[in-house]
């Protein structure tokens, strides 16, 4: 057995508006929204009473996907600690290729991104940075250098 593919990338947020305008910012394009509950929702959580909305953001190349989850219930649980930093274990951060990082970051601060340590350049290959976006989740960003 083998995976086929990565489907999407799943993550949990307050705000869902809030979400996909910053996912929109980077050019992603929202493919639909819906809300979700139900017996085989709650089994497939492990949870009692799941209700939640969900949006599905596609990268302009069209083979990523990303899943933004509202939680109204069970409420969501955060995090310890809420910033959690990039040598945190788990899921470290969701990384996109971008054609201008200083341009990105400026886009994602009006949309309540932080940058989280600097912008800087790796070799002759990359300048790569981290932002911190919605629901605390670390976004990294790549620009290629020619």
């Amino acid at each position: 057995m083998a995976i086929q593919r990565m489907d999407h990338v799943s993550v949990v947020v307050d705000d869902l508006a809030a979400a996909i305008a910053f996912f929109a910012e980077l050019g992603m394009e929202l493919e639909g929204t819906a809300p979700i509950e139900g017996p085989s929702v709650d089994r497939l959580n492990g949870l009692d009473g799941v209700r939640v909305d969900i949006a599905m953001m596609r990268t302009p190349d069209g083979h990523g996907r990303l899943e933004l989850t509202k939680f109204h219930a069970p409420a969501a649980v955060r995090a310890e600690p809420e910033k959690a930093p990039p040598n945190t274990l788990g899921l470290r951060s969701i990384m996109f290729a971008v054609d201008d990082v200083d341009a990105s970051v400026a886009g994602l601060r009006a949309h309540g991104a932080e940058l989280v340590g600097d912008v800087v350049q790796y070799g002759d290959s990359y300048r790569l940075c981290y932002v911190r976006g919605p629901g605390g989740i670390l976004v990294a960003l790549a620009e290629q250098l020619s």
